[in-house]
């Protein structure tokens, strides 16, 4: 089974995302911040894949994500954000794919099942 990693601040929709990510057949562990994340990898879970929030208190998703990207290569990152303007941001280039927010999760199912 794959597994993702879920770094939401949102309580709603970590729960929306974990529910909807989980009906699909993956496997997924939430994190509220930066923080949680990086404890969850130092514990040694192996993840397929991981999706950031851009906008957290403290650390950012994408100073996350190019932390996450320096120290496992190979993880697959989606941005997945309520906001465009950071597609322009060259720090959103350490992503996989960026995905703006919506009701609807069937573009960023797509996108995950293309990418593992």
């Amino acid at each position: 089974m794959k597994k993702i990693l879920i770094v939401e601040d949102e309580k709603n929709m970590r729960f929306l995302l974990k529910e909807e990510l989980e009906e699909e057949g993956y496997e997924v562990i939430v994190a509220s911040n930066a923080q949680e994340a990086e404890n969850v990898l130092d514990s040694g879970v192996r993840f397929d894949l991981v999706t950031i929030d851009i906008e957290m208190e403290g650390m950012n998703g994408l100073e996350l994500a190019g932390l996450m990207r320096k120290r496992l290569p190979d993880l697959k990152i989606v941005l997945l954000t309520a906001y465009t303007h950071y597609k322009h941001d060259l720090s959103s280039w350490a992503a996989d794919s960026y995905i703006v927010k919506s009701p609807d999760f069937s573009e960023l199912k797509t996108v995950i099942r293309e990418l593992i």
